[in-house]
């Protein structure tokens, strides 16, 4: 995989109750791209974070329909995708002031 492709399948952290519950089991959540596979994803990681990811699980998340003004719309699909670290690793998201 080349450098370009590795900064752009990880789209960014997924923040949410259910993703918090899964940090305290060594694991971290991305949105990724629709077209990034478990290896790109694992690779990305590793990468750019300098940790060991012991696996990596994914889910395509369908967009939810919502009511408008105009009548209905569509959310976009994404990728979600679950990053087990191994024991020990970590990924601090803070932003240093």
């Amino acid at each position: 995989m080349n450098q370009e492709r590795m900064y752009k399948v990880l789209l960014g952290p997924v923040i949410s109750e259910k993703a918090a519950g899964a940090g305290e089991q060594d694991q971290v959540v991305f949105k990724v791209l629709p077209s990034a596979e478990k290896a790109e994803i694992k690779a990305a990681v590793e990468k750019l974070f300098n940790v060991k990811v012991e696996g990596v699980r994914t889910i395509n998340v369908k967009g939810k329909t919502k009511r408008t003004k105009h009548g209905m719309g569509q959310k976009s699909d994404w990728k979600k995708a679950y990053v087990r670290l191994e024991q020990g690793q970590d990924i601090d998201f803070a932003v240093a002031e």
